[in-house]
C-alpha cells in the first residue's frame, strides 16, 4: 500500500524532480524507522500470536538462501557440461 501511494505521488513528476522527491524516503533514519515498524508488525502478527508461520519462514528462507549460495557453482557445472 505504501508503494502504491509513493507511485501515485511520483508518477506525474518529471525526471529532474524525482531525486528531490525521493530524498526524504532514503535517509538513514527513515530506513531505520521503516525496518523497526516492519519488525514490530511482524512480531504482532506472528510471534505474539504463537503462530507456526515463523518456523516456516525460517525453513523456506534457509532453502532459498542455500539455493542462491549454490547457484554460481551449479551454473559453472552446467556450462562445463555443455562444452
Amino acid at each position: 500500500m505504501a508503494l502504491r501511494n509513493l507511485y501515485n505521488e511520483i508518477k506525474h513528476l518529471k525526471v529532474k524532480e524525482l531525486p528531490q522527491r525521493l530524498k526524504p524516503y532514503l535517509t538513514v533514519d527513515s530506513i531505520k524507522s521503516s525496518i523497526d515498524k516492519a519488525l514490530d508488525n511482524y512480531h504482532a502478527k506472528y510471534i505474539a500470536t504463537s503462530a507456526v508461520d515463523p518456523i516456516l519462514h525460517v525453513c523456506f528462507g534457509g532453502m532459498i538462501l542455500s539455493y542462491l549460495v549454490a547457484l554460481p557453482e551449479e551454473r559453472r557445472h552446467l556450462q562445463h557440461a555443455g562444452h
